[in-house]
């Protein structure tokens, strides 16, 4: 998945995107931010902390400049974001967004019919979609040491390379990845990222977690798998 020539674009720079874009810089990788204020005070002190020859420059450049995107940008402005990308085809698009919302009892709720990966498939359809991340606290990708443990990222996607080449980057950050099928099942994933938030939202942080899915569980002895009714 490394570039030698290009960099990766982190399309957003808030706490995800912060986070995927040091966790690059630190293991050798170029980054550039596509920001929609890329010379404001915020983006340039990331750029400065981040170091390691990171830059900022706007959406649609940060894009052009790479092969790999990664996606981290709140779902309220998915859409915008897209739309100030323009068109661009042969990319690798790491998807990270969650197509959440606010909804009944102050919890999360699915905000699209299908999925953020899906849109963003059909905002890019020259491009490869790749859902990952989005299951992971930023501060555990920033340190997956914080987990207190081995962390899981579910990943999925339509085309089997580019997945592979994705679990590959993912692994290089210190997590375990799982295959989970196609880009379809990015429904599922966001769903998880729902119940994800419910400690944080509900003010029990101590029951805060990661998800860990542990692999050799199948039985000894396969009788095949059984259709649902």
């Amino acid at each position: 998945m490394s570039n030698a020539t290009k960099p990766v674009a982190v399309i957003g720079t808030g706490r995800m995107g912060g986070a995927i874009g040091g966790r690059l810089a630190e293991l050798g990788h170029s980054v550039v931010f596509g920001s929609r204020s890329p010379d404001s005070e915020e983006t340039n002190a990331l750029v400065q902390k981040i170091g390691n020859g990171a830059s900022a420059t706007s959406p649609s450049e940060a894009a052009a400049a790479a092969d790999i995107l990664v996606y981290a940008v709140p779902w309220a402005g998915a859409e915008e974001a897209a739309s100030s990308i323009g068109s661009i085809s042969g990319k690798t698009i790491i998807d990270v967004t969650n197509a959440l919302s606010f909804g009944a009892h102050g919890l999360m709720e699915m905000a699209s019919d299908t999925s953020s990966g899906e849109n963003i498939q059909k905002w890019f359809p020259d491009c490869v979609v790749v859902k990952a991340f989005n299951t992971v606290g930023f501060h555990v990708i920033a340190n997956p040491a914080a987990a207190g443990g081995p962390v899981s990222v579910p990943i999925v996607g339509d085309d089997d390379t580019s997945k592979v080449a994705v679990a590959e980057l993912v692994q290089t950050f210190g997590f375990e990845t799982v295959d989970v099928g196609p880009l379809v099942h990015a429904r599922a994933l966001e769903m998880m990222s729902m119940i994800y938030i419910v400690p944080y939202l509900q003010g029990r942080k101590e029951d805060a977690f990661e998800f860990y899915l542990r692999r050799g569980a199948a039985p000894k002895v396969s009788e095949g798998v059984r259709a649902a009714g």
